[in-house]
């Protein structure tokens, strides 16, 4: 994980590949929906990690439907 620059106290699992996949409407490179990227910075740590923990199961489901 990295942080968002100028914000050294939040985490985001931004790997700068941003690119959104229609079908899912999941960034490619996170896999984090569009509003979850656009509202980030203002949810809270506990939110910010719930979410990163989903990450993991959202990539595997969708590299399990593109097979």
């Amino acid at each position: 994980m990295s942080t968002i620059p100028n914000r050294p106290n939040i985490e985001t699992p931004c790997i700068n590949v941003c690119e959104i996949d229609r079908p899912t409407g999941l960034c490619r490179g996170c896999g984090r929906s569009v509003p979850e990227i656009a509202r980030w910075s203002k949810l809270t740590s506990i939110e910010r990690r719930q979410i990163m923990n989903e990450l993991p199961a959202r990539k595997a489901a969708r590299l399990g439907g593109a097979r």
